[in-house]
C-alpha cells in the first residue's frame, strides 16, 4: 500500500513521519521532493536557483517525480511506502506559482507517476490562528517566508485536489494532541 501525508509546513508532519517509523517498522518510508539521488540534485537547483521560471520548476519537480516513481515506488509496490509529501504538494505550490489549473497539472504529474497514484492519502490541516502560533516556535524557511496567507491558500488547493481524486483521504485537525492524529492516522492506515 502506498501512502502519502500531505500538509504545509508547520503542521506536524516531520513528527508524525517519526512515530509511524516506530509503528510500522517494515515500511519503506520516502519524501518528495528528494526522495532520490537525483530528487536530491533537483532539491538543491530549485532551493538556490533564484531565476528559474515557474514552468520550468514545475517540470524539474515533474522529474523528480518519475524518478521517485521508478526507484521507490515501483520497486516496493507491494510493500507499506508511506511518503513525507507527493504530487498533492506538488501540485499546490505549482498552481500558486504558476497559476496553471489543477486539472492540467493533475495530467502532468499522473504523465510522470505513470499513472501509479497513492491508495491513501492524509492531509493535515492548520487554521490561520494556529498557523501564526506555530511560525513564532522557530526560524522561518524559505517557504515559510512567503507568509501566512501563501501558505493557506496552498492548503486550500491541497484539499481542492484531493476532493477532484477517486483516493481514500483523510483529513486531520493540526490542533489534535500529537498522540490524537497519530491514533487517526494509524488507524487509517490500517484500515482495510
Amino acid at each position: 500500500m502506498y501512502v502519502i501525508l500531505e500538509g504545509i509546513d508547520r503542521v506536524g508532519k516531520s513528527t508524525q513521519i517519526e512515530l509511524l517509523k516506530k509503528e510500522f517498522k517494515d515500511a519503506i518510508f520516502t519524501k518528495e521532493p528528494g526522495g532520490t539521488e537525483f530528487g536530491k540534485k533537483i532539491r538543491e537547483i530549485v532551493l538556490y536557483e533564484k531565476e528559474i521560471s515557474p514552468i520550468a520548476e514545475i517540470f524539474l519537480f515533474l522529474a523528480d517525480r518519475n524518478e521517485h516513481i521508478q526507484k521507490v515506488i515501483k520497486p516496493n509496490i507491494d510493500r507499506l511506502i508511506i511518503s513525507d509529501r507527493g504530487f498533492v504538494s506538488g501540485i499546490a505550490y505549482a498552481k500558486v506559482k504558476s497559476n496553471l489549473s489543477i486539472e492540467k497539472l493533475l495530467k502532468l504529474n499522473l504523465t510522470a507517476m505513470e499513472d501509479i497514484v497513492p491508495d491513501k492519502i492524509i492531509l493535515i490541516k492548520i487554521d490561520e490562528s494556529e498557523l501564526k502560533k506555530r511560525m513564532h516556535i522557530q526560524e522561518l524557511d524559505s517557504i515559510e517566508k512567503r507568509g501566512i496567507e501563501y501558505l493557506l491558500e496552498v492548503q486550500k488547493i491541497m484539499e481542492e485536489t484531493i476532493k477532484k481524486l477517486s483516493i481514500q483521504y483523510l483529513l486531520i485537525d493540526a490542533k489534535l494532541t500529537i498522540e490524537e492524529i497519530n491514533e487517526k492516522i494509524v488507524d487509517f492506515i490500517k484500515k482495510v
